[in-house]
């Protein structure tokens, strides 16, 4: 299994280095067959040679059989139009490999800080669609001038039944811990936009094809308050990618931030695994940027590959990687600074190594 390697920008490069010293860990503890090959694509290459990536490494990374990504973006590097270059390359990949569901699993550490006084126990997994919404507006719709804008909404049946079905096979592979039934919720504003009726409707019909599963609908504003005052409450959450771009980085806050949350965005064939988080440039290369984000995206990586027939030494490898994890943040010196400790990311990423090993 041949895995590109983007390291990117900002913290990429620390936090990447992180990510594949756990994930060549766990090749050699379970004789995985994996080759890891390095891509340089980003906000500084872009800034070097007028280029996000060259074609010929883009053709190797659609080749490949996953993608490996630390961080991509510099906030002052931007096309003419004002948009940040990276996000070019993410509407290529997403567009080109049809990664559909962008897999966003959150849940709380009983050692890690969150934001409520109580502990909660959340187990959450987030799934926003990849391919449609407004970001597939992405250079398009209509732009005159510097005075109008129009960026236009994008939902079929197709697509949404396709993602709502990814979510209720999720909700049923991964059920909740403390024996709480699987559930799937859907996030619209059906009652404002016509896009998102069809979103729920779509969503409905699927709905009724998994009977062992519970399923709701809420509306995305109301969500936002009821998610926040009870998180332990949801399951899975299934949602229009827009919508799923705040909900999913709102619900890192109920576990203690972005450094927690792993990312996977899939589609039948292929699979790309980065951290939730960007590329925070103003702590780069200091050593201080939490690895867990993207330590777990490595996790989600190999079990992605066993339904594709790596098979059970894959599975096994990621629940591994998944436990270390657990066993790392137990100790609140292996915390780094975002989480209120002081350890490096090098001393992090060691910990999540040594407990594999």
């Amino acid at each position: 299994m041949r895995i590109a390697v983007v390291a990117g920008d900002g913290i990429g490069p620390e936090i990447i280095a992180q990510g594949t010293r756990v994930l060549e860990a766990a090749a050699r503890k379970y004789s995985l067959p994996l080759e890891l090959f390095p891509v340089r694509a980003g906000a500084k290459l872009y800034a070097e040679s007028g280029a996000v990536i060259s074609e010929e490494d883009y053709r190797s990374t659609v080749e490949a059989d996953a993608i490996y990504l630390g961080a991509l973006g510099l906030p002052e590097v931007r096309f003419a139009d004002g948009t940040e270059v990276q996000a070019a390359l993410m509407v290529r990949w997403r567009r080109d490999l049809d990664l559909y569901a962008n897999v966003r699993p959150l849940r709380s550490y009983p050692a890690v800080p969150s934001i409520y006084a109580e502990p909660r126990d959340v187990d959450m997994i987030v799934v926003r669609e990849g391919t449609e919404g407004l970001y597939a507006a992405s250079g398009g719709g209509a732009m005159i001038g510097d005075r109008l804008v129009a960026d236009a909404m994008v939902i079929t049946r197709e697509g949404t039944e396709r993602v709502a079905r990814a979510a209720f096979r999720l909700a049923r592979r991964f059920p909740p811990r403390g024996g709480r039934k699987p559930r799937v919720t859907a996030l619209d504003k059906a009652n404002i936009l016509r896009s998102f009726a069809l979103f729920r409707r779509a969503f409905e019909r699927v709905a009724a094809e998994f009977t062992d599963v519970e399923s709701e609908t809420l509306y995305a504003d109301a969500a936002s308050l009821l998610m926040t005052q009870h998180p332990e409450r949801y399951h899975v959450l299934v949602m229009e990618n827009f919508l799923g771009d705040i909900f999913s980085d709102l619900a890192a806050a109920y576990v203690g931030g972005l450094g927690l949350a792993p990312s996977g965005e899939v589609g039948e064939a292929h699979g790309m695994f980065q951290p939730a988080h960007g590329s925070a440039p103003t702590i780069a290369g200091k050593n201080v940027a939490n690895p867990i984000a993207t330590i777990s995206s490595a996790a989600m990586l190999l079990d992605w590959l066993a339904e594709r027939g790596g098979g059970e030494a894959f599975v096994a490898a990621a629940r591994a990687i998944g436990a270390a994890v657990d066993a790392t943040l137990a100790e609140k010196r292996n915390h780094t600074g975002d989480l209120g400790g002081s350890a490096t990311t090098e001393q992090c990423g060691g910990a999540v190594v040594a407990a594999l090993r």
